[in-house]
């Protein structure tokens, strides 16, 4: 089990990952990776020296092959595995960002398999303890960011 917390702020230095709820066309944009059969919104670990919203633009062209694009901050995030007793472990922070997407790359170069557009959320979460909960907050930040 995870918990998922929500920040306006954190020192920089404990933003270790950037996550983009991306749209594209008034749909949502999700991607497979290679090796699972489930999807995700992209997102991904900052590389050292890196300024955090550089993270966000890198893996969204990365996972996605935006090539234009407008990030938008949203909140920090922060999870925290949870044992079967209740005892929290380290809790990990990320920025979380809303993303539109106005034109892709022809082809992917990562260990993204695909990118989904599509009106609907997936069935089938990466991660479905951490990533609908995310998106529901950028939802109540964004003032309706998930409608139509």
């Amino acid at each position: 089990m995870v918990k998922v917390r929500f920040y306006d702020e954190v020192e920089d230095s404990l933003l270790k990952f950037a996550v983009m709820i991306a749209r594209h066309d008034g749909k949502w944009v999700f991607c497979k990776h290679r090796k699972w059969e489930t999807y995700e919104v992209p997102g991904g670990h900052r590389e050292p020296g890196e300024k955090i919203d550089e993270t966000a633009g890198r893996e969204l062209y990365e996972e996605t092959g935006a090539l234009d694009f407008d990030l938008d901050r949203v909140c920090v995030y922060s999870v925290t595995s949870v044992d079967e007793e209740g005892k929290e472990g380290e809790e990990t922070c990320g920025m979380l960002y809303t993303a539109e997407i106005r034109k892709f790359e022809k082809e992917l170069h990562s260990e993204i398999e695909k990118i989904l557009i599509t009106k609907d959320l997936p069935e089938k979460w990466t991660y479905p303890e951490i990533q609908p909960v995310l998106m529901r907050e950028a939802k109540i930040r964004r003032g309706g960011y998930h409608d139509e």
